[in-house]
């Protein structure tokens, strides 16, 4: 109360002294005194707005984003670059630009108060608001509304129609007596869960004219690409239309019957030309039938009616394999194949059985290819597996692609070329304990079927070039790029590390290294170039004479560069409108640059002390939108030309921010332990001063100077510290990063972090006896780890910590369902090898084992639903600190998994962390929950979050 005194009367000097006016030379000046900021405080989250959404129309003419508060009702902006004009519309989301840059369509959403204060009356989903359709005219600037959206869509490459299904609304009659009210709404009610399977109204309008055409009982439709019609299936349950599939022409209003028949039509799929259609069909009425089949139909303009061309008497696939209704058919680009999905046919249960006489039981095989928990973890998916097979349109003739043994098959963007290629890792799938997954890998002639294996037992990802001329990939066991030539039949080793490493230098696994990746593929009639990264550098590779090609020149400055695709149409790089993007690598600042020509250095054009977006392009101008952000600035929206000559800021997302205290972050260099030198970030308050000594609060994950120009919004955090929050409340942040060696991941971290820490104080203005420690999942472990170690930190909070890794390296990743054994063998942990082979290292590593040591207060956060680390992992720790009398407490939010995602769980625990760490590094009074606990009668009733006097 004593302080809320004190600032109500800074405020009211301070209005009176700007009010007064003093002469000075004769002259009257007004002195202003500036309004003191305030801190931030977990009020202020909802507000913070965000901009998810962002799009630049076609002709370059306006920008289309979302502002969205982090919760509560957000709108669409529309700003023009030509006249400067901004608009807005409220609660607006799925958003759409059409092809003629004419219109803006999106959903415009219910009221978020009305439908809360809706479910508080318990109404059901029927009564609830409903969305509706918003159609903005970018030249005129209006917007017209459609009430009762279910769904809508436009052509991809064409403008000027917009289709959407509505839901109808049955008006009843009030003057009726209740009993017969009673009754209409019951028929309401009825009439809407029976609209999901027999249709919804559908209204295809003209934007140009503003005419509507009607279609009834629509279970499906689409567009062709480039807008020629409009293909719809109904179930024809009125007496315009027979059940069926339709095509309606734009231009003509002619509305062709593409298949009458009763039954369900669904995966709707049209060639780009529009001239072919097809789409999957099941015939059987019969509801109750268990084992449906599936049709596949495939119409070409000119015909009279779809014929059917696969079905469950297919000769193509293996015998009793069904076409399958889960895979969306697809025309190559040229219209000449036409691919779908096949699978066996589907295991039944016995439905005569009753419950009691069912027996649920899990066999565990050793020779399981998948562990059983795998499999409960993709059963879904696999039960909608598909294999694929190809339709030669020309001759209707079908060749079988994928099977059991070689279920994975790959079509490129066009998918017009005679060979695919084709994986297996079947032979290697119960190698459960290694996650660089092998793989045999096939090309596939789409003509006959035929496959030729090129490479077995492969560790890598292969991809075909755009000409299906090579296939390129990149060696986890040779470290190194090779590529398939399809016409020699003879494989090269494209890269040899000798003159620069194209992996990456500074992986510290265990294992293999991963390499930079590649840019694409530079056209060229003769021979197409493919280029791959290094660390700073992009090389092009002529595969014909097996020569790679500097184009960029980056490593001497300490420059990165990394292509962007300003076209996702273009099929290669280095075209019209190439840009690359920049990271400088001493300061972390970005910038673009633009080639002269394609293979010859790229001319810096814009650098900045920020961290850039990749730029979105409008399709037919040289204008283009991006973000720009640092700790200080929210990422707002920039727009440009592909000169970055005149960058003009066109969105504002946050204003209020220059009310609070927030912060400024630099680099700190020390040298840890053992000498090897590190570097930091350090995050201050905004009104720093030297002389003083501030809390500090230590936090890491990995590596993280180059996240020194990312911004963070105040917002209640999912499992990590939130940076601006601490400091605008007077805390100084210290985030390390650090470097691991094998075997020894605990002795790694406290030899980084606590030399980091110690650099920090001896600076000066750190107060050495307030120091926190905060880290979750990988940092979580190592949080527990250091509080074994080091008694250095006043508080620790480790959120879903491994405190035992002898437990935790036979366990399960519950959210994949996969081993943990890998985990510890050769990625993230680091341990390098088995728990037999390594055995002293696991222990060694464990900060259970070590717990007698610990002196320092321990919170906790481990989820009862936590897939990533075994919730009792954090039982243990807590289990052993308790029993030795330890200050220690575990927060558990029942159903959340390994980060917290209900806004409400984020909140709570945001001001728990705080909460605590207040008290122990600012000597705050305790809230109840830390000195009396929760009892579990309380839960959810009482939340304890009260601080005592």
């Amino acid at each position: 109360m004593r302080k809320n005194l004190l600032l109500i009367l800074c405020l009211i000097l301070s209005f009176s002294i700007s009010a007064q006016k003093k002469k000075k030379k004769n002259k009257e000046v007004e002195v202003v005194v500036p309004i003191p900021k305030k801190v931030l405080t977990h009020d202020v989250y909802d507000s913070w707005k965000e901009i998810p959404d962002r799009m630049i129309s076609n002709d370059g003419a306006n920008v289309v984003y979302t502002l969205n508060p982090q919760e509560g009702d957000g709108r669409v902006v529309i700003h023009s670059l030509k006249s400067t004009k901004i608009d807005s519309v409220q609660r607006a989301t799925d958003i759409r630009l059409t092809n003629d840059a004419e219109f803006a369509i999106f959903k415009i959403k219910p009221q978020l108060n009305l439908v809360k204060s809706m479910k508080r009356l318990k109404k059901k989903k029927d009564d609830m608001p409903k969305d509706s359709l918003g159609l903005y005219n970018l030249k005129s600037y209006s917007l017209a509304k459609v009430p009762n959206l279910i769904s809508y869509k436009i052509p991809e490459k064409a403008g000027g129609w917009v289709a959407y299904q509505i839901e109808e609304v049955k008006k009843v009659d009030i003057s009726k007596k209740k009993d017969s009210l009673v009754k209409n709404e019951t028929k309401k009610k009825v009439s809407k869960k029976e609209s999901e399977e027999n249709g919804y109204r559908l209204v295809l309008k003209n934007l140009q004219t503003n005419a509507n055409q009607i279609f009834s009982y629509v279970v499906e439709y689409d567009f062709t690409k480039y807008g020629k019609q409009l293909v719809f299936s109904t179930t024809g349950n009125d007496s315009t239309l027979f059940s069926g599939v339709y095509a309606y022409d734009l231009q003509s209003g002619n509305l062709i019957n593409i298949l009458k028949a009763k039954g369900k039509f669904k995966k709707i799929t049209q060639s780009e030309d529009g001239q072919q259609i097809a789409f999957i069909a099941d015939l059987d009425t019969n509801t109750k039938t268990q084992i449906r089949l599936p049709k596949l139909y495939i119409w070409k303009y000119g015909d009279e009616q779809a014929k059917l061309v696969a079905d469950e008497n297919q000769t193509f696939a293996p015998q009793s394999w069904l076409v399958s209704e889960h895979y969306q058919p697809r025309f190559s680009k040229d219209g000449t194949k036409l691919f779908f999905g096949t699978n066996p046919k589907p295991i039944i249960a016995d439905t005569t059985l009753l419950s009691e006489e069912i027996v649920n039981v899990e066999v565990w095989n050793w020779q399981d290819k998948k562990l059983q928990t795998q499999q409960k973890v993709t059963l879904e998916e696999d039960k909608k597996r598909s294999y694929l097979a190809v339709l030669n349109v020309g001759n209707l003739k079908i060749v079988q692609l994928g099977f059991l043994e070689i279920p994975t098959v790959f079509l490129d963007k066009e998918a017009n070329h005679n060979t695919v290629l084709a994986m297996s890792d079947v032979p290697y799938s119960n190698q459960h304990w290694d996650w660089n997954g092998k793989k045999d890998v096939y090309l596939v002639n789409l003509q006959d079927g035929s496959r030729k294996q090129i490479a077995t037992a492969l560790q890598g990802n292969p991809s075909l070039s755009p000409n299906a001329q090579y296939i390129t990939w990149w060696s986890l066991p040779d470290t190194a790029w090779f590529a398939y030539s399809i016409k020699n039949e003879k494989t090269m080793k494209l890269t040899d590390n000798k003159t620069v490493k194209f992996y990456e230098e500074d992986d510290d696994h265990p294992d293999f290294p991963p390499a930079y990746g590649s840019a694409g593929w530079v056209d060229d009639l003769k021979d197409p170039m493919f280029v791959v990264y290094d660390n700073y550098d992009a090389w092009a590779i002529d595969l014909k004479n097996n020569t790679p090609m500097l184009i960029t020149g980056g490593r001497e400055n300490r420059v990165k560069y990394r292509y962007v695709n300003l076209d996702t149409d273009e099929r290669f790089i280095l075209g019209k409108n190439a840009l690359w993007k920049l990271f400088y690598e001493k300061d972390k600042s970005e910038g673009f640059a633009i080639p002269t020509s394609p293979l010859v250095k790229p001319k810096e054009i814009y650098k900045e002390s920020f961290s850039l977006s990749n730029p979105i392009k409008a399709k037919g101008a040289d204008n283009l939108i991006f973000t720009k952000q640092n700790f200080q600035n929210y990422p707002d929206l920039y727009s440009s030309d592909l000169s970055f000559q005149n960058v003009k800021k066109i969105s504002e997302a946050n204003p209020q921010q220059k009310e609070y205290l927030w912060g400024k972050v630099e680099l700190v260099d020390w040298k840890a332990s053992d000498g090897t030198p590190l570097q930091g970030l350090l995050y201050k308050p905004e009104d720093f001063d030297s002389t003083k000594k501030y809390p500090m609060m230590v936090y890491f994950y990995e590596k993280n100077t180059d996240n020194l120009h990312t911004h963070f919004s105040p917002s209640p955090i999912r499992s990590y510290i939130n940076y601006p929050y601490f400091t605008s409340n007077g805390y100084v942040i210290f985030v390390p990063d650090i470097v691991y060696k094998a075997g020894d991941p605990g002795k790694s971290a406290y030899n980084c972090i606590i030399s980091g820490v110690e650099s920090i104080i001896g600076k000066g203005f750190v107060n050495k006896d307030r120091i926190g420690v905060s880290g979750h999942s990988w940092g979580g472990y190592q949080t527990a780890y250091l509080v074994t170690q080091t008694n250095i930190f006043r508080a620790a909070e480790a959120g879903a910590p491994v405190a035992n890794m002898t437990s935790a390296y036979g366990g399960i990743r519950w959210e994949s369902g996969l081993s943990r054994q890998a985990q510890y063998e050769r990625t993230q942990t680091r341990i390098g090898g088995t728990l037999w082979e390594k055995f002293d290292k696991y222990l060694d590593n464990s900060p259970l084992f070590q717990v007698p040591k610990v002196q320092t207060p321990v919170l906790m956060m481990h989820n009862d639903d936590d897939g990533a680390v075994p919730w009792y992992q954090g039982i243990e720790f807590y289990m052993a600190l308790k029993r030795l009398n330890k200050p220690v407490w575990l927060l558990n939010y029942n159903g959340e998994k390994h980060g917290l995602t209900l806004r409400k769980n984020r909140k709570d625990f945001a001001k728990r962390l705080y909460q605590y760490f207040d008290h122990y590094l600012k000597d705050a009074p305790a809230p109840a929950w830390m000195t009396e606990g929760l009892p579990f009668m309380e839960k959810g009733i009482n939340q304890k979050l009260e601080v005592g006097k």
